[in-house]
């Protein structure tokens, strides 16, 4: 039995969002969305609600209390969403092109702390903060099809 009050829409005051490069693959822009948004729920842990459980007991794990936002660009789109994200100090997660080329976390991490900042091939970009902050970071990217 469903214990919950119910009330209208929630509107958040925050956004999770993540922005993919425009010319990924289907099967990419899955995976780098699933591994960017893992890094919030991690860091950020306000992201995530609480946990689910069935009306026959069954209990499920807890997942972002809140909608991602899928949004795609440019590699130019991109590379200027990350320099606001860092100049906002927003929390946020990387992909770059030179993970697909690897095959676990210790050589992911390496592979992007062998390039400075300024000269990753992002693919993917996950950020969260408040609304307006985050809008402005992905200024110039449109919502994914």
């Amino acid at each position: 039995m469903n214990t919950e009050p119910t009330a209208g829409p929630v509107r958040f005051d925050t956004k999770i969002a993540v922005l993919l490069r425009e010319d990924l693959e289907p099967w990419q822009r899955l995976n780098v969305t699933a591994f960017l948004v893992s890094g919030l729920g991690t860091a950020v842990p306000e992201v995530i609600g609480e946990p689910y459980e069935d009306a026959d007991g069954v209990s499920y794990l807890s997942m972002f209390r809140q909608p991602v936002l899928v949004f795609e660009g440019t590699k130019e789109t991109l590379t200027a969403a990350h320099g606001k994200a860092l100049s906002r100090a927003l929390p946020r997660a990387v992909f770059t092109s030179d993970l697909f080329g690897t095959g676990n976390d210790r050589d992911n991490r390496a592979a992007v702390r062998a390039v400075r900042s300024g000269d990753l091939d992002l693919v993917g970009l996950a950020v969260y903060g408040p609304r307006n902050a985050v809008d402005k970071v992905l200024k110039g990217a449109r919502m994914h099809p």
